[in-house]
Parts: C-alpha cells; sequence; structure tokens
C-alpha cells in the first residue's frame, strides 16, 4: 500500500497528540490560574463545573449534526472555536478585564465546542485504519498510545513552564496546539468520503433529527455491555475530574511543593499509559479481554486517592501513578475495540454522542463535589472518599453479567478490517477523558475526558 494511503490516519494521530498535549497543559494550567488567582478550592470546583456540564449538554444533542455536517468539517470549526476561548483567557486577564463569571463562561464554550471534534475525530478511526491497511485493535491501540505519549509530554511541561513563565503563558500555547490541530485535519483528512457530509439523507428537520438521535440512544440502551460499559465509566469520569480539578491540584499545593509536582506526576501516569496501550496493542490480543480489563481497571485508579490521602511525599504517589498508568494504558484499547465491533458505520457518530454523554454525565459533578469536599472535610477526607467511589465503580466487571459477552462476536459487529502492513504512526507520535468515549479519563482527560 503506499505511503499517501496512510496520510488521513498520521494527520489524525499527529492532531490529536498535538491537541492532546495542549489540553494538558490547561488540565494544569487553568487549576492553579483559579487558585493563584483566588485561593479557593471551591471557585476551582465550580469552574471545573462549567467547563464540564457543557461537555455532556454537547454530547446528549449533538451526534445526528456531525454525520450532516461533515466530520473533518466539525473537527477543525471544534478545535478554532476552543482556540479562541482558551487564548481569551490570558488576554483578558492580561489587559485587567477577566472577571471569575468570564472565565467560567469561556471554560463553558470550551467544554461545549471540543466534544464534537473529539467525536469525530474518534469515529474516523476504523475507516482510516482500513485506508492505512491496519488492523481495528493495532489502530485503536495507536490512537489510545499516541494521546498517553502526548499526554505526558503536555503535562511534564506544563509542571515546568508554570514555575518559570506563570499559567497565562501555558494557556496560550495550548490556544496555540488547537489551531495546529485544526489545520492538519483540515489538510491531511481532505478527500476521505467518511470524514465529508453523509448524502443523500432526509432533509434537515426537527423530526429527522430527533429520528437520528434516538436511533443513536437506542442501540446503545439496546447492548446490555455497552450500557455497563457507559454507567461504570460515569463514575470513574466523575471521581476523575474531582481528582483533576480539585484533590491533586490543593494536594500538591500543600503537601507537594507546587505545580512541578503535578506535572511529574501526571507526565509519569502518561508514561505507565503509554506503555500498557503500547503493550496491549502488541500482545493483548492473547489473552482474555474481559479478564485483563477487570483486573486493569481495579488497579488503575483508587490507589492513588488512598496513596495521596495518605502520605505527604512524592516518591509514594509517583510509583503508583506510574503503575496505575501502565494499568489505566490497557483500558481504552479493549473499550475501543469492543464498541467498535458493535455499532455499525452509519449509527457510529450518533451512538458515539451518547457513549459520551453517558460517561461524561458525572464529570461536572465530580469537580464541584471535590471541592466541596475539601473545604468541608479536609483534602484526605475528600480523597478517601473520591477514591471509595472510584474502587466500588471498577468491581462492575466481577458483578454484573454483561460484561462476560465482551468475548463473544458481536451480532451487529463492523466488518474485520484485515492487516495488510505495520500500524502508520502519525508524525511526532511517541497516547482527556477521547480520545473520546467511552475513554477513561484517569489522571489526564484528553478533550473530553473517558483515559487511564
Amino acid at each position: 500500500m503506499h505511503r499517501h494511503h496512510r496520510t488521513p490516519l498520521a494527520a489524525t494521530l499527529a492532531a490529536n497528540s498535538i491537541s492532546t498535549a495542549g489540553t494538558s497543559l490547561t488540565l494544569i494550567g487553568v487549576p492553579w490560574f483559579v487558585l493563584e488567582t483566588t485561593g479557593s478550592a471551591g471557585r476551582a470546583g465550580l469552574v471545573a463545573f462549567c467547563a464540564t456540564l457543557p461537555i455532556v449538554l454537547a454530547a446528549l444533542i449533538g451526534g445526528p449534526f456531525i454525520d450532516r455536517i461533515g466530520r473533518r468539517r466539525v473537527a477543525v470549526a471544534s478545535d478554532t472555536v476552543c482556540g479562541l476561548a482558551i487564548a481569551a483567557i490570558p488576554l483578558l486577564h492580561h489587559v485587567g478585564a477577566l472577571e471569575f463569571w468570564m472565565l467560567c463562561a469561556l471554560m463553558a464554550l470550551n467544554g461545549f465546542a471540543h466534544t464534537p471534534g473529539n467525536t469525530a475525530r474518534y469515529v474516523l478511526i476504523p475507516d482510516l485504519a482500513e485506508h492505512a491497511g491496519t488492523t481495528l485493535p493495532r489502530a485503536a491501540s495507536l490512537f489510545d498510545a499516541v494521546s498517553r505519549g502526548a499526554r505526558m509530554v503536555g503535562a511534564a511541561l506544563a509542571g515546568v513552564l508554570i514555575a518559570f513563565v506563570g499559567s497565562e503563558t501555558v494557556l496560550l500555547l495550548d490556544a496555540a496546539t488547537f489551531g495546529l490541530s485544526a489545520l492538519l485535519v483540515a489538510v491531511g483528512v481532505r478527500g476521505l468520503s467518511s470524514a465529508e457530509p453523509r448524502k443523500g439523507g432526509a432533509p434537515v428537520s426537527m423530526r429527522t433529527y430527533g429520528t437520528e438521535l434516538r436511533e443513536g440512544y437506542g442501540h446503545l440502551l439496546g447492548n446490555r455491555l455497552l450500557l455497563a460499559v457507559v454507567v461504570m465509566v460515569m463514575f470513574m469520569n466523575g471521581t476523575d475530574q474531582g481528582w483533576n480539578a480539585v484533590l491533586l491540584p490543593v494536594h500538591a499545593e500543600s503537601e507537594l511543593g507546587g505545580a512541578k509536582a503535578i506535572g511529574l506526576l501526571t507526565a509519569l501516569f502518561g508514561a505507565g499509559g503509554l506503555t500498557g496501550a503500547l503493550l496491549y496493542g502488541a500482545v493483548g490480543h492473547r489473552f482474555s479481554r474481559r479478564a485483563v480489563f477487570t483486573v486493569c481497571v481495579i488497579l488503575c485508579g483508587a490507589p492513588r486517592f488512598l496513596v495521596a490521602a495518605v502520605t505527604g511525599t512524592v516518591l509514594p504517589l509517583a510509583v503508583t501513578m506510574l503503575l496505575g498508568g501502565i494499568a489505566g494504558g490497557v483500558l481504552n484499547p479493549i473499550l475501543t475495540t469492543v464498541i467498535y465491533e458493535r455499532v455499525p458505520d452509519r449509527l457510529r457518530s450518533r451512538v458515539s454522542g451518547a457513549l459520551t454523554a453517558g460517561c461524561e454525565f458525572a464529570m461536572p459533578l465530580g469537580g464541584l463535589a471535590a471541592g466541596l469536599l475539601v473545604e468541608g472535610m479536609g483534602s484526605s477526607g475528600a480523597l478517601l472518599a473520591m477514591g471509595g467511589v472510584y474502587f466500588v465503580a471498577t468491581l462492575s466487571p466481577l458483578v454484573f453479567p454483561a460484561w462476560r459477552t465482551m468475548e463473544e462476536p458481536a451480532a451487529e459487529a463492523v466488518p474485520a478490517i484485515a492487516g495488510r502492513g505495520d500500524p502508520v504512526a502519525g508524525p511526532g507520535a511517541p497516547a482527556q477523558e477521547v480520545s473520546v468515549p467511552p475513554e477513561v479519563s484517569s489522571s489526564a482527560p484528553s478533550r473530553p475526558a473517558p483515559a487511564p
């Protein structure tokens, strides 16, 4: 297969990696900016609520629009709007015009705009894999690995940059990553039929839109395994949002020495995630999906809450984050493959929107609850409470029978893609929360967020 056939996948992987690296900058930069300017964990939680509630709203209603407008156009427009929203925060602050409500509104706009773009890139992967001549599991693993590697680099840079140039500059860099991501998709995915608007559909109307929206939710509700995935990931992502937006920044500020510790810990988690994703892509097909998933999902998240609650030094938490990242890196390739197998192409955008909405439903409350818990019972109590929720959620594969079907071929499976070459690495590829549905967000969600 000629090299030019691999360009769309390479461009999408590169765009996703650049955008995800920028997200890591915001993931650390915005909470730190709020703590620096307000000194309030509660306000940091409120900003997180405003940033994530629109993600859920956009996912609830946006699926049918993606296919009508075109996946490439949606991805480009989404990144453009997000870049402008993020850039406005430091620029308004620099001239003394940034009010707290403006910060909340800009983060809300960013959340609402980025969800359709994430979904658009995510649902293209099966077609891009076929176009590039690689297998779907390899493409899914590579997509996740690229995101994780980008998070690792972005987090490490964020901790250092905040310390030396300030959170405002970090946010400007994130805005630039959105612009570069938009450019890569606009140029690199041009000419791919599955990325362009669907032709021959029913005329646009509220009735047609409602019908298409119901098809997506109907497919999700009719598949018990997908429904079990959504419920579990919803609780995981909610507690992860509390960790990212409030608990880790507060813990780092009071116990670990500041933003550089956040960068180090998040980078270690990303390094572990990259390792786990690549390992699963290489040898994961040899083992039971359910067994591997069950063990890794229990190990990936809850231990870091416990370790942070009972220790006040970096080393124990760093080791826990690294090992948790390795376990978490295995999860998204499994979930992504299962979803692609069970959702036909014509419904993929609609079902992915429904999956995103369900998986991220608790995220707005997660950040808000974490801020309130810290102010009400202290950081250690908040860490133990939210870690307990995380642990209970991850017991789901051991309890509910629907998870047993993870090994079974799906009746509505997407046709298998025969491997005809090596997986294609995007430019700069080495891994919030999609990185999309239902990516388990864990320590560093991609735009949106479900990726351990």
